[in-house]
């Protein structure tokens, strides 16, 4: 069944339906109504002559500037092409494609000014799977992503170019393939189509998505290193927890605890400490952090996208039109630099985990570096050192893009968000993410392997799936294919899947 986009209820679970999985979108015949009657209001100020923003002026340093009736009609065209100003390879389809459905949200609030046929037109691209190319900077997070949404607005005129069943072409062929009509622009059109933060926040939307579900796989690492090391689990306690008041702490302890259940690590049988180093010890409160650092930047996204992000705006209801600055991407890359911190932050916690299970004065009782034959082997002693090598390029990367504004357009655009750098900061930090925990998941399994005692049905689950696609390690090998393969199965999420079969949602 369709999505349905009407300027509300748009989530990071949907667009990720959309920008990932394809679902068809709909546009709901109230929202319809609302961009007519504001289209209405609009056409009837551009023929009084009201003087307004991007309609009948320039823009940026050029707003001063007002257009006489021929250059109003022309002016959108050059807009879109001046704008269309990137640099670098192509976004990932998904990325652009979340970027539309999140500007068709935006647009069908009804304060954007823009005729349906664009509205139409985005959605049929969706739809038909013609995707713009897009190239992934140049865009500084504020008056909207203009240099990236400039591109999609390009196929708006026929131009630029699109990806259309695995193939890249120029754009007038793509929607000709896909039988979609060029709708052209009008007064406000362009503008209208790219003036909000809506790749940054497509972007983010999509990343909140895969970082909630690293977070759970984290959550499956550390159960299986945590028995590993004869954990004591008492510091697991949701008691404990509840005391403290921070909901990401108690979801942490419990998805933990559930992945242990049914371990002799809980039975007694085992001889533990009293007390654990920290990165045993205190992973509920460290992941919990990252959790609620989630949550929060999921709040600041989903109210982003289904805000509105435009300048002007237009309110037909007191045929008002109001120049601001709703399209400053602050709100989104603050908390999205902070999530991109945390990530990095359990992707040292992880390392820690690693560092213990391989070192022979804190593994209790593991060979050193995880190995039968130490001296002639060396075990996973190198895996520590491409680990470590991911987590400091992350800790390069975790500095906020949102304190880097250079102001640009003769100091009229004098404080910008750089909120696109926290997007792409944010994928490079993910993707190391995916490797550290990868390796991370390898010694757990290793470790286990010389362990004899009864697992929690949740690691053993995960050893099960791991062991599908890495062997023990019982000679040294080259190591390299073991990490990739590791890191995409972190990324493929099937630990997760099978594991929550087993023992239910780890949220």
């Amino acid at each position: 069944m369709a999505i349905i986009l009407d300027g509300s209820g748009l989530t990071t679970e949907k667009l990720v339906r959309i920008a990932r999985h394809n679902e068809k979108v709909e546009l709901s015949p109230d929202a319809l109504r609302r961009i007519q009657i504001c289209r209405d209001m609009l056409e009837e100020k551009i023929a009084a002559h009201e003087i307004m923003y991007g309609v009948n002026t320039g823009i940026g340093e050029f707003s001063e500037v007002v257009l006489d009736d021929e250059q109003v009609k022309q002016f959108q065209k050059y807009l879109i092409y001046n704008h269309a100003a990137g640099i670098g390879e192509p976004l990932e389809i998904e990325q652009v494609r979340g970027a539309i459905a999140s500007r068709i949200n935006v647009l069908s609030k009804g304060y954007s000014g823009c005729r349906i046929e664009i509205v139409e037109t985005f959605k049929e691209m969706l739809n038909k799977g013609v995707t713009p190319v897009v190239c992934r900077k140049g865009s500084v997070g504020a008056c909207g992503d203009l240099a990236p949404m400039s591109q999609i607005a390009l196929l708006l005129m026929g131009e630029g170019e699109a990806f259309y069943k695995g193939e890249r072409m120029p754009g007038n062929v793509a929607l000709e393939k896909a039988g979609i009509k060029v709708p052209g622009l009008m007064a406000r059109d362009g503008l209208a189509a790219i003036n909000g933060s809506n790749v940054l926040t497509a972007m983010s939307a999509i990343q909140l998505y895969d970082i909630n579900r690293w977070l759970k796989q984290a959550e499956i690492a550390c159960a299986m290193s945590l028995e590993a090391l004869y954990a004591n689990m008492k510091p697991y306690d949701e008691r404990l927890h509840k005391i403290r008041g921070f909901a990401g702490a108690v979801r942490a302890a419990n998805a933990i605890l559930k992945c242990i259940e049914g371990s002799d690590l809980l039975s007694g049988k085992l001889k533990i400490k009293v007390q654990d180093a920290y990165s045993m010890r205190s992973s509920p409160q460290v992941l919990g952090a990252a959790h609620d650092a989630v949550a929060f930047a999921r709040s600041q996204v989903e109210i982003e996208l289904n805000g509105v992000g435009d300048n002007p705006v237009f309110f037909p209801e007191y045929k008002l039109t109001i120049t601001g600055a709703n399209f400053q991407g602050s709100p989104v890359c603050v908390p999205m630099d902070m999530v991109g911190a945390t990530v990095t932050m359990i992707s040292v916690l992880s390392e820690r985990r690693l560092n213990r299970m391989l070192n022979p004065a804190l593994s209790v009782g593991l060979p050193a570096f995880l190995t039968k034959g130490a001296g002639m082997f060396s075990g996973l002693m190198l895996s520590q050192y491409t680990a470590d090598m991911q987590i400091v390029e992350q800790r390069i990367l975790s500095t906020p893009a949102s304190i880097q504004s250079i102001p640009a357009a003769a100091d009229q655009e004098d404080f910008v968000s750089m909120g696109m750098n926290t997007a792409l900061k944010n994928e490079q930090i993910l993707d190391n993410a995916y490797g550290v925990l990868g390796i991370e998941f390898m010694a757990a399994a290793q470790a286990l392997d010389f362990r004899e005692f009864s697992h929690g049905k949740g690691v053993a689950k995960a050893k099960e799936i791991i062991r599908k696609y890495v062997d023990f390690l019982e000679e040294d090998r080259p190591l390299y294919p073991d990490h990739n393969k590791m890191k995409e199965l972190v990324k493929s999420c099937e630990i997760l899947e099978e594991v929550e079969k087993i023992i239910g949602n780890l949220e």
